[in-house]
């Protein structure tokens, strides 16, 4: 009979691609790890993982398997939510990872609040820019900004319509002037966001003969998008940000948005998951939560 420690593990580990990372998770020894999962393979008379001294991969039986072991287990999942409560008493603990800005300055009261309504959760926010993997990190949804193209994955719309604009504060524009073009973004410092090695100092703006892409250049770059938007905030320079991350600041006057005229490029929010399963009762209710909160916040309303 198969376990369902050793279904779990085999799980954790197709998405680690290491017995010791996936025992660790669980308090294991590798030994047992490798064991629980040889035990599986014996129960079900296939070879789920190639193994070597400095490799672990699926095999293709193992491919074929994972699916419908990841299925199983969040049927039953699915099953003690069901005993346990409806979406008016959620239990459980959700994990959601978000992007820096919009995690620290906008999710996170929108958490506390949604936490207070249902006292019997548990959420576990991860805040990073760092692209969270739904399928290998231990996360249950991700908030992504850009487009989804991936077909692996579920992804459900938040604030579709959010695009990037060019913001400087007012003490920047009165010390350097504002730009009338994107021309005459060569002659500011922009501040610039570097993700994975890459900095991002060609921006992109759509126009009615396509994209049309300006080079940027400046004295400031982060790896850190809510330090591009402090630094723009104090002074520093020119931004150019998702909507929903600078319009408090817009309101509130702390930044002003350049070229109002012109649009920028498409920053469309989504909610992400790797399966439909996934769509509980608690993601389902907090999506609502999080469109509802980014809907008065589109640019222009």
């Amino acid at each position: 009979m198969i376990r369902l420690d050793d279904l779990a593990l085999f799980v954790r580990t197709a998405a680690l691609g290491s017995f010791s990372r996936a025992a660790r998770e669980v308090n294991l020894l590798p030994g047992q790890a490798s064991a629980a999962i040889g035990r599986l393979e014996r129960e079900l008379d296939i070879r789920l993982f190639a193994r070597s001294t400095r490799s672990l991969r699926l095999t293709e039986e193992g491919k074929r398997y994972l699916p419908f072991a990841q299925d199983a287990l969040q049927a039953l999942r699915d099953g003690f939510d069901g005993i346990r409560g409806d979406a008016g008493c959620l239990t459980g603990t959700l994990q959601i990872a978000a992007p820096s800005d919009f995690g620290r300055n906008l999710l996170l009261p929108w958490i506390s609040e949604f936490r207070r309504d249902h006292p019997g959760l548990d959420i576990q926010l991860l805040v990073s820019d760092q692209v969270a993997d739904v399928f290998r990190d231990p996360v249950d949804i991700a908030l992504r900004y850009g487009q989804i193209d991936d077909a692996s994955y579920v992804a459900l719309p938040v604030a579709p319509e959010n695009r990037r604009v060019l913001v400087a504060s007012k003490d920047y524009i009165a010390r350097h002037g504002r730009p009338s073009s994107l021309e005459e973004l060569a002659d500011h410092n922009c501040l610039q966001y570097r993700l994975r090695g890459r900095t991002y100092d060609r921006w992109s703006f759509p126009t009615a003969d396509g994209a049309k892409v300006v080079q940027v250049t400046g004295r400031l770059v982060s790896d850190d998008a809510e330090v591009v938007r402090r630094w723009a905030v104090a002074g520093e320079g020119v931004a150019y940000k998702s909507w929903l991350d600078v319009s408090a600041d817009v309101a509130q006057g702390r930044l002003d948005v350049l070229l109002p005229d012109l649009p920028g490029e498409p920053t469309p929010l989504s909610l992400v998951c790797p399966h439909r399963r996934q769509f509980s009762p608690a993601v389902k209710l907090l999506h609502a939560l999080i469109e509802e909160r980014c809907r008065p916040l589109a640019r222009g309303t």
